[in-house]
């Protein structure tokens, strides 16, 4: 297998808005990163991904960007970034930027233009159609709810927009708005930036014909997917990515990619197809999906998490490469969803890192979870900020007739909002987060999880992470190692082995909250092992067969 130092790498994601607030205001902003950077170096990572910072009015978070090549104000300025990456190559880690194209936001000026009249020169950066009928045209749902489409009377013509009616989708079938895009790569590239994190980059090409989705479960609209992932034009699109933007720069990419599978993650990201690294799949975080998505928060199968983990290690060896990860920005907390954050949250957290880390592909850390943090329950809608929650709150409790109460528990459980609540540093004031109101509350729970608790007990999250990381940087069998399950009908027991050369990593991961014993191949024992790491401190010799403790992880190095 081809070595590569992405592959290497351990990724931390980093929200400004909900890092660490130097100024007061309650928002988080590039000098605060620089504050904490020394904290990101002693945890060991390698590269640091930014989500958006450029100008955006911030309807989505940043992803609705209104100017490319800027600072968001409320982050600071351009001479604040260019001070933050210069010390960020000083200690010897790497910067990737959140590169969001298949949409901006509707105050760029590329829109302002297009939406003036249909003569303009940029008209066609958007897509733009007639209505059919008096209605839109078609019935696609927004991933955010409601129609897909907006229409706008200056010109009687309605434009896409995936997301919210503030991110109208860019045209890429339009050959001036690529090259557009990649002129705006390039000058990022040439000030130093080490590679692009991609927002749903394959959303880009759409099928042309706009035909109406299937519409399911009696909702109003339909399922444009089949029409917009994966679309005719997409891999042509990331080899021209690759060609007029990329090409000639050592960087790092990696493509969200909902609704992908592993044949055609193989394609996106071949060695030898000049389009990605990796890919962000979404199939394992989709566990729990009923028929109003991850609303329904149904119930998940440990047996079934494995299957889908599984699939995609022995789908993309050899060729292509895997992302790892339990956490993002639109995710809830892991040990909150996968594990247990009540009597056993440093247990199942821990052993959540270890499941995760010790697989092939590059792992990618969620700020806070290095920490433990946990979803947040708060009592009212009002305190709330995330935009998809509050629209199918509106349209679940007001159209759909969803109690209050039911509504509530799934938005505890699933709303993007739980990883977005600021990240607790220390037990004063608003977790230490800012000296101001922050945007959003800070998780009431930061006087026992925080920062500096952590940093200063041995055991705890953040060492385990960090041994981890360095785990990684001393054994290749660790990034290289060839993944097969084992225990695969098991209900509570995650097993796995990674084999390289004559070394073989055994990894024992208790899913449950009661003892789990377990049988494993004769073959095994014949081994001669070594306990690499664990969450519970018993000293062994040799392959232990004791019982596995509630949320027990065991990873041995056997040769």
């Amino acid at each position: 297998m081809d070595k590569a130092w992405w592959k290497e790498a351990v990724v931390y994601q980093v929200y400004p808005r909900s890092f660490m607030d130097s100024d007061g205001d309650g928002i988080g902003d590039i000098n605060g990163i620089l504050m904490k950077l020394d904290y990101l170096q002693e945890l060991g990572v390698n590269v640091i991904w930014l989500s958006p910072v450029y100008q955006s009015p911030n309807d989505d978070n940043g992803y609705d960007i209104s100017d490319y090549k800027a600072i968001m104000t409320e982050f600071g300025t351009m001479a604040d970034f260019d001070r933050l990456l210069k010390a960020v190559h000083e200690r010897g880690m790497k910067i990737m930027m959140d590169l969001v194209v298949n949409h901006s936001s509707d105050e760029h000026p590329w829109f302002e233009e297009s939406r003036s009249s249909k003569d303009n020169p940029k008209r066609d950066y958007y897509i733009w159609k007639p209505g059919r009928n008096g209605k839109e045209p078609n019935n696609w749902e927004s991933i955010f709810k409601g129609s897909a489409w907006e229409y706008d009377e200056r010109t009687d013509e309605y434009y896409l927009h995936l997301f919210s009616r503030k991110q109208p989708d860019l045209n890429w079938e339009n050959p001036k708005l690529r090259e557009e895009i990649y002129s705006i790569m390039t000058w990022w590239l040439n000030k130093g930036v080490d590679g692009f994190r991609m927002d749903v980059i394959n959303f880009l090409s759409k099928d042309q014909s706009y035909s109406d989705g299937a519409i399911q479960h009696e909702k109003q609209y339909g399922d444009g997917s089949p029409f917009f992932l994966n679309g005719p034009r997409i891999h042509e699109f990331l080899q021209e990515i690759n060609q007029r933007a990329l090409s000639g720069h050592d960087v790092i990419t990696v493509g969200e990619m909902p609704g992908v599978t592993p044949e055609e993650a193989q394609l996106f990201t071949g060695k030898d197809r000049g389009e990605l690294h990796m890919v962000f799949q979404f199939e394992h975080m989709d566990l729990g999906k009923g028929p109003e998505g991850k609303w329904s928060n149904d119930k998940w199968k440990l047996t079934e998490l494995k299957r889908i983990l599984s699939k995609w290690q022995t789908g993309l060896e050899g060729d292509g490469w895997n992302s790892l990860y339990w956490n993002n920005h639109d995710q809830p907390r892991v040990v909150s969803r996968f594990g247990n954050d009540g009597k056993y949250r440093i247990e199942s957290a821990k052993m959540l890192a270890a499941c995760l880390h010790m697989l092939q592909g590059t792992p990618y850390i969620y700020q806070g979870e290095e920490l433990g943090m946990t979803n947040v329950a708060f009592e009212s809608i009002d305190e709330y900020r995330d935009i998809e929650t509050l629209n199918s709150y509106d349209e679940l409790v007001h159209s759909h007739g969803w109690s209050k109460e039911r509504m509530m528990s799934a938005i505890h459980a699933r709303s993007r909002d739980n990883a977005r609540t600021p990240i607790q540093w220390n037990d004063s004031r608003n977790g230490g987060f800012t000296k101001g109101t922050p945007w959003i509350k800070v998780n009431p729970n930061f006087p026992e999880i925080n920062a500096e608790k952590a940093y200063n007990d041995p055991n705890s999250i953040f060492h385990f992470y960090k041994k981890l990381i360095q785990l990684r940087k001393e054994h290749d069998i660790v990034v290289y190692g060839r993944f097969e399950l084992l225990l695969p009908d098991d209900e509570r027991i995650f097993a796995y082995t990674r084999s390289f050369e004559e070394e073989k990593l055994l990894v024992l991961c208790n899913f449950k909250e009661e003892q789990a014993s377990y049988t494993l191949p004769e073959e095994l024992h014949a081994y001669s092992a070594t306990k690499l790491i664990g969450n519970y401190d018993q000293e062994e010799e040799g392959i232990s067969s004791k019982p596995l403790q509630p949320y027990e992880c065991r990873v041995y190095h056997l040769k």
